[in-house]
């Protein structure tokens, strides 16, 4: 491995790591990054494809936030542009936007019990916008509450079932909340006033972020084979370690499993083209029911390209295994899982000189934003 002459260890290139080497670099300190793939941006990964649209390699992200402060640090190393993300779901040959709402009921009932339903719903949710499908499925209006377990039985269910490996009763409700249902026909996944896309890529975003003089990347390194924590000490290729390192992966493998492996979830992508304008009425949308698969996001729509044909990719979720090219994507968040973590947090803050962040370390279900942030009180900290 490369010499000891930097101030700080950053182990993973994606979003939460090359946040705080930034912001190290900006106040003199000699940062070095490694990263097991090989290339920069983690799972923000965008590049061209061989029919000229550019596409996300590890799924779809769009920026959203309802803090200013986000929106313009991100500013800071990209130009964006407005972008509000659609989504759908389809089963039974119909389709629905997603979130759910009045289009949803006015698709899946006939014309007099949809009006009747609406009506009763912006009755039972005066002054809101919108409900989880937990809090509907608990409202004592049978009409109601017949809509939510419609919607939970076709959609939520089978969908938690695939892309989680656990059924609904399993999974921590923060997660069957990230959906709501909506009291209107306002269409668009999410509600923050900032949403966009990069004008360029992501690619190119992390490129400036990480376009300082104190910031030496290297790709290609399993930090693992080279990192041992022993008596809440780190060890670097078996001597000890005394800068800080900075750690955004799974913290179950840093610690050797000691207490159980953490469970996550993986992705296979099936990657395709065609020769038409257009696949699907959304960029995204979830198949429920489908064997296998748990949604088709078509890349020529986000952002919107042009270009003959269409790229897009189907998600096959599952387990996700250490030591095989699968990336750990979701963690499971199970009653369980959260003890479990519990124990490798504390083993963590045992060890003085590590410093851990990110949807992996932090074992948070995080959006983009929500990644940034945390990053940002991390720095705030070092």
């Amino acid at each position: 491995m490369a010499g000891f002459n930097m101030d700080y260890l950053v182990i993973g290139c994606g979003l939460s790591g090359a946040v705080v080497a930034r912001h190290l670099a900006e106040r003199g300190r000699q940062v070095t990054i490694w990263e097991r793939r090989d290339h920069i941006g983690g799972n923000m990964y965008d590049y061209v494809d061989e029919h000229g649209f550019l596409v996300q390699k590890y799924g779809p992200h769009t920026f959203h936030t309802k803090k200013k402060e986000l929106y313009d640090y991100m500013c800071r190393f990209g130009r964006w542009q407005d972008y509000k993300l659609t989504c759908g779901a389809a089963w039974g040959g119909k389709y629905t936007p997603t979130p759910f709402n009045f289009t949803t009921i006015d698709t899946f009932y006939p014309a007099e019990k949809a009006e009747l339903l609406k009506e009763k719903l912006k009755k039972a949710f005066s002054g809101r916008d919108t409900a989880t499908v937990v809090e509907v499925l608990a409202h004592p209006d049978e009409d109601i509450r017949g809509y939510a377990e419609f919607l939970f039985q076709n959609d939520y269910a089978p969908y938690t079932a695939k892309q989680w490996g656990v059924s609904p009763s399993e999974i921590d409700p923060s997660v069957l909340k990230r959906v709501p249902l909506r009291f209107s026909y306002e269409e668009g996944y999410f509600d923050d006033p900032y949403q966009v896309m990069p004008e360029q890529s992501f690619s190119h975003f992390f490129q400036n972020l990480l376009d300082h003089p104190n910031i030496h990347v290297e790709l290609g390194v399993e930090a693992l084979d080279h990192i041992q924590i022993r008596n809440d000490r780190i060890f670097l290729d078996g001597a000890p370690l005394e800068i800080p390192v900075v750690y955004t992966g799974a913290l179950d493998e840093l610690f050797g499993g000691i207490y159980g492996r953490l469970p996550y979830r993986s992705l296979r992508f099936e990657w395709k083209y065609e020769e038409k304008d257009s696949l699907q009425d959304a960029p995204v949308v979830a198949y429920p029911q489908e064997a296998g698969y748990t949604r088709i996001t078509e890349y020529k729509k986000l952002p919107v390209q042009t270009g003959t044909g269409t790229s897009y990719a189907l998600e096959y979720p599952l387990t996700y295994q250490e030591g095989t090219q699968q990336e750990p994507y979701y963690p499971v968040l199970t009653e369980q899982s959260q003890q479990q973590y519990e124990q490798y947090r504390r083993a963590a803050e045992a060890v003085p000189n590590l410093i851990c962040c990110g949807r992996l370390a932090d074992f948070k279900y995080y959006n983009m934003d929500q990644a940034l942030e945390q990053a940002l009180n991390v720095c705030e900290n070092i």
